[in-house]
């Protein structure tokens, strides 16, 4: 028969043994929540990471677009540019031959058409008609006044520009149609034709 003293041992060794054993149970236990908990970060570290990657590449992708579309407007305005500078040199050279015409063997038809244009455009029978020198030499007033019906005067002698500048109504009506002036007028039109012919297109 064992003595009390060996039950009560035992019973500790049981007790001990039970105590070492659920330990040992929490303590896998601790480390499988510990490796589940740090599965879990990793796995929302990298889709937190994935959705950094993304959103970099996005935004890399976007200011390489709008380098490209910068880089893309700078090469249209410098090209515009160039083509203004084209054209305007083109119509200044024209302006500055504009002279010559004068001396052209039709300038009297000439004359007679800018007149009436003139004249047409202010839709009177009653005007002053102001030219440059050379031009008044050709002017035939009395011609125009047949083809109109109209009564037509001549005024001061024009300083400025090739053609004619009729004025009616006691001066509030002007039309300059000088070729200086029909030139500007014209420019905005022949702008894209003239570009054509000079990049050697079909206007």
């Amino acid at each position: 028969m064992k003595s009390e003293s060996e039950d009560i041992e035992l019973l500790a060794q049981a007790i001990m043994l039970e105590a070492r054993d659920e330990a040992e149970q929490l303590q896998i236990e601790a480390k499988e929540k510990a490796n589940a908990i740090l599965k879990r970060a990793q796995s929302e570290a990298e889709s937190e990471a994935k959705v950094i990657l993304d959103r970099a590449k996005q935004e890399a992708d976007r200011l390489k677009s709008q380098a490209s579309a910068t880089a893309q407007l700078k090469a249209r305005s410098a090209q515009l540019e160039a083509r203004e500078k084209l054209l305007d040199s083109v119509f200044e050279e024209v302006k500055k031959q504009l002279d010559g015409v004068k001396k052209r063997a039709d300038y009297a038809d000439i004359v007679k058409m800018l007149t009436r244009e003139a004249v047409t455009q202010l839709n009177t029978k009653e005007a002053e008609i102001r030219a440059d020198e050379s031009t008044q030499k050709v002017l035939k007033l009395d011609d125009i006044a047949k083809d109109l019906n109209g009564k037509f005067s001549s005024g001061a002698k024009l300083e400025e520009g090739t053609g004619v500048v009729v004025s009616a109504s006691g001066g509030k009506l002007n039309y300059d149609n000088t070729l200086e002036t029909r030139l500007s007028r014209l420019q905005s039109t022949l702008r894209s034709s003239v570009y054509k012919v000079l990049m050697g297109e079909k206007a």
